[in-house]
């Protein structure tokens, strides 16, 4: 009698597992069915979004409809004439509404957390906007570094951060946290007033020069507003034409004119104080001390005597003093 009401038991827990099982496998068909003939796309395009999102970003009032991306006059954007509207960068989205609370992986999210690796999340945009700027993006840090496009970019807005020079900062230094603490220092580039913005040196979308730089070399992008500094010089300065970043910390530095240190210490990191009033800033050389070189100290550095220190034309300008 045990026996057999054992063998019931277990044979109404299997039962009731596969029952289990059968309904699980059912509901996950429901989900996942065929997608409708014309490819899973809704019929009625944003105003299907918008049942369920015009209370974020994506609506009237926030508003994608104010950005360029939603001009149905113009025939290149989502919603220009024939267009896909939300669903040419989000993908076919009519099994996203079939599914219980439209369930993120049924489409292209690209807030976080996102639904697709950041190549796939790139590829609707690249489909527009695939130029000769973007050609040095496979590779670039940001590509390794997993950014997708969303990541800086705001299109659901009518003015994109990332492309205001009021805001790039703000945008760049989510990451970008130890330049953003020294653009603070007593000396910058005016940077925080908004009149040069990190893409002004920067190429963003990948660059073969070193820290994504928009030209080349450092010296480069410098003369781009210093071209008096450019030269060519009858008397050159090696490390100048070498690279401005040698004296100078381009984001902002404790010393004026962005100098790493102030002279002579700066100067003396190659030139040997030797024989030469310019010693270094020790207790001896200080006023009352036994070491010479006061006047030298109290009245500032070498760029009192060496007033020429990026070059000189002068015939008698060996040593830029002139």
């Amino acid at each position: 009698m045990k026996i057999k009401k054992s063998l019931g038991a277990a044979l109404l827990l299997a039962g009731l597992a596969l029952a289990g099982a059968v309904a699980a496998q059912d509901k996950a068909k429901a989900e996942t069915a065929a997608e409708p003939a014309n490819g899973g796309y809704s019929e009625e395009g944003a105003d299907t979004c918008l049942n369920c999102h015009e209370a974020d970003h994506a609506t009237k009032e926030g508003a994608i409809f104010l950005s360029r991306h939603a001009r149905p006059d113009d025939a290149r954007t989502p919603f220009g004439k024939d267009q896909l509207q939300c669903e040419a960068c989000h993908g076919p989205g009519a099994t996203h509404v079939k599914t219980k609370k439209g369930k993120r992986d049924k489409i292209i999210a690209f807030n976080p957390p996102a639904t697709r690796a950041p190549a796939e999340l790139n590829a609707p945009c690249l489909v527009c906007h695939e130029n000769k700027a973007r050609i040095a993006w496979q590779g670039s840090t940001h590509e390794v570094n997993q950014l997708s496009c969303a990541t800086c970019h705001s299109v659901h807005s009518g003015n994109d951060p990332v492309l205001t020079a009021a805001t790039q900062v703000d945008v760049c230094g989510k990451c970008h946290k130890k330049q953003i603490a020294e653009i603070h220092k007593p000396w910058s580039h005016p940077i925080v007033a908004g009149k040069v913005v990190c893409s002004d040196c920067h190429s963003v979308h990948g660059s073969s020069a070193d820290k994504l730089l928009a030209k080349p070399t450092v010296n480069q992008v410098c003369y781009t507003c210093h071209a008096e500094k450019r030269g060519p010089f009858l008397w050159e300065h090696e490390p100048v034409a070498e690279d401005c970043t040698t004296c100078h910390s381009p984001h902002g530095a404790t010393n004026p004119a962005l100098l790493k240190k102030n002279p002579p210490l700066l100067c003396q990191q190659c030139h040997a104080a030797a024989g030469h009033p310019a010693i270094a800033r020790t207790g001896a050389a200080l006023p009352g001390g036994t070491g010479g070189g006061q006047g030298f100290l109290l009245s500032g550095g070498c760029v009192n005597c060496h007033s020429r220190i990026h070059g000189s034309n002068h015939p008698a300008g060996a040593k830029l003093m002139r």
